[in-house]
């Protein structure tokens, strides 16, 4: 799944296209996640793009009148592309612009979103429960720990909370408790503030490399011209289970926690 970077990654690929444009929508399957509504075309065309941001793995078009959310889902992915381009399979809807382009969204499992917001989108039930963003001054060390007391869950549990902090999914977390030592099963609530302002940290600089480095290409993402994110090469412990540690020399190991394949450094992580 797409996680924080690689929706960073999209929004600046198709920003170019999309900020300051007039858009028209054109809808080939309406049943993704949630049905993008029937009267959604009328609603955005000829309304323009005036702002864009990221909330948490949503994408906030900001209209003259309105804004769309998008999410890009498990298997989602935005192109930019020429006018009159040939459709493919899983092409779902574009967003064609009065500058000759269209920005196409292609998703296999149909998992992502288009949603209109007719006020302010910050309020939108899918946006208004999110957490404190990690790449923001208010997720730090003494936050963490707050948000730890009168929890008894492993500490990946709490990083992957999106009512805590959103955004940071199961490869940047397995990365960012690496980075700081910090074993991914430890009970969360036996975690010291300094240790959680090192996770703090960690996260801060590892999502940030891998925005620089256009994400990661665990499995179908790749940014807006089809390119593939490079943070995978740099990768330390996600999806290395049996490979030696970097810095021990150690085998990585590979237990699930909430679900999810975590990835760690028994000797490195405590």
């Amino acid at each position: 799944m797409p996680e924080l970077p690689e929706v960073e990654t999209t929004l600046n690929g198709i920003r170019p296209d999309l900020l300051g444009a007039k858009i028209r929508l054109v809808v080939r399957e309406r049943r993704l996640r949630w049905p993008i509504e029937p009267r959604l075309e009328a609603k955005v065309r000829g309304r323009t793009v005036t702002r864009m941001r990221r909330r948490g793995k949503y994408m906030l078009l900001y209209l003259d009148r309105g804004a769309l959310l998008m999410h890009l889902g498990m298997s989602g992915s935005f192109r930019t592309l020429a006018q009159g381009a040939a459709v493919a399979p899983h092409d779902h809807y574009d967003l064609l612009t009065d500058r000759g382009r269209v920005v196409r969204y292609r998703d296999p499992r149909r998992f992502g979103c288009l949603l209109w917001c007719g006020g302010d989108p910050m309020q939108h039930e899918r946006i208004r429960m999110l957490g404190v963003e990690p790449l923001s001054a208010e997720f730090n060390g003494a936050y963490l720990r707050a948000s730890s007391r009168g929890r008894t869950c492993a500490v990946k549990i709490l990083l992957m909370n999106g009512r805590v902090v959103t955004g940071v999914g199961n490869i940047y977390a397995s990365e960012a408790l690496f980075d700081a030592g910090i074993h991914p099963l430890r009970a969360c609530h036996r975690i010291s503030e300094p240790r959680y302002r090192r996770l703090c940290e960690s996260v801060k600089k590892i999502l940030a490399r891998a925005i620089a480095r256009g994400g990661s290409t665990i499995r179908d993402f790749s940014n807006a011209d089809g390119l593939p994110g490079y943070f995978e090469q740099e990768l330390t412990v996600y999806d290395r289970e049996g490979q030696t540690c970097f810095r021990c020399r150690g085998k990585i190991r590979c237990e699930i926690v909430g679900q999810r394949s975590t990835f760690f450094c028994g000797r490195c992580q405590r």
